[in-house]
């Protein structure tokens, strides 16, 4: 039952993400920069990045940032897999391709 109540939770947090173009962050300076970077064209919206990562994630979607380094912007998204794993997946915000994984 638990499990059940879990799922629908989750299907509404990747749901509420995926209606969004640009994740929440904790500072609104981030929050602009990316949002300028959607709009000139520099990276994709989150919308996109959902839709090219069907199918391509070890489980389902928890938790979504974007963080810029070095001048490449990455999404991260929290991945939780049917065995309770929780994984990092790092998606190049411009080509929509997985960087890396990591389970932690």
């Amino acid at each position: 039952m638990y499990a059940h109540i879990i799922r629908f939770m989750l299907i509404g947090i990747v749901s509420a993400a995926a209606l969004s173009t640009v994740p929440a962050f904790a500072e609104s300076h981030d929050q602009d920069a990316a949002r300028q970077a959607v709009e000139s064209g520099e990276i994709r919206p989150l919308a996109d990045i959902l839709d090219a990562m069907r199918g391509k994630l070890p489980g389902e979607i928890v938790g979504v940032e974007i963080e810029s380094k070095k001048g490449r912007w990455l999404y991260e998204f929290r991945v939780l897999d049917g065995r309770g794993r929780l994984f990092e997946v790092y998606v190049d915000a411009r080509s929509g391709e997985i960087d890396r994984t990591k389970e932690k």
